[in-house]
């Protein structure tokens, strides 16, 4: 992760090549509810070490309980959710962090009342050295400067913009080898969602594999490398990013265009 961070950027718009071989997450026949309310009918998807791979659809269509379920906030009622080959369905999420996948959530929910620092260190709530929680915090604040101009500031007065670098920076302050996004784009300005996706390439670009959920279909298949779109608790298509782009009887079907 130190040269994931510390690296020089990527150039912006670069897209990530379609990786195979064994992959880093599987999931298989996943079924999720809330209550009695089913939200997920059978997922199965996959992503390769090296990938961004979007999840995109309509409101409700099951994007974010996919990522809940892989990040042990929610536990699956069906099916299999497997990283590295190991079966995490229905495991703790401390336990989940711990094997390497983080996630930054809609909305970012940082903390309003704790400091910029403060926000990044509980991020690495699992390490035990001192020394290396700094080592981690120096890196964010190299990836993200305009965090470490406002590491005393209180989370809650940042930009939306500021906000979510944070959330991200806080996700990458484990180490992920997977690093999960929900809506990374939610309520900025086009141009800061523009640079909230190139930090997104960059990080990918040096070595962490990105599952990522986005409403913004362009920004979300411009950065992904392959897509699944979602209708109603179900995947309906598995395409490659750029392809799906240049389908828009499709994007029309499930996506409103």
């Amino acid at each position: 992760m130190s040269a994931v961070l510390n690296a020089p950027g990527a150039v912006s718009g670069t897209r990530p090549a379609v990786a195979t071989g064994t992959p880093l997450l599987e999931i298989d026949n996943l079924h999720v509810s809330y209550g009695k309310t089913a939200a997920l009918h059978g997922v199965t998807l996959s992503v390769q070490p090296g990938e961004v791979v979007a999840l995109i659809g309509a409101n409700g269509a099951g994007k974010s309980t996919t990522l809940r379920a892989i990040s042990g906030l929610l536990k699956p009622t069906r099916g299999s959710i497997r990283f590295k080959g190991k079966d995490i369905g229905g495991m703790p999420a401390d336990r989940v962090v711990g094997l390497g996948i983080a996630q930054s959530p809609e909305e970012r929910h940082v903390w309003s009342a704790m400091t910029v620092y403060e926000n990044l260190t509980l991020g690495a709530y699992l390490c035990k050295s001192r020394e290396v929680v700094q080592q981690r915090v120096g890196m964010v604040y190299h990836r993200f400067p305009r965090l470490k101009e406002r590491h005393q500031q209180l989370a809650g007065t940042l930009s939306g913009g500021e906000q979510q670098m944070l959330a991200i920076g806080r996700a990458l302050m484990s180490e992920p080898e997977l690093l999960l996004l929900d809506e990374p784009s939610l309520g900025l300005s086009p141009k800061m969602a523009d640079e909230v996706f190139d930090v997104v390439r960059e990080i990918n670009a040096h070595g962490v594999t990105v599952l990522l959920v986005e409403q913004n279909v362009h920004n979300a298949l411009s950065a992904a490398s392959r897509a699944y779109v979602f209708e109603t608790g179900r995947v309906v298509a598995d395409r490659d990013a750029a392809g799906l782009l240049q389908d828009p009887e499709l994007l029309s079907a499930y996506l409103g265009g």
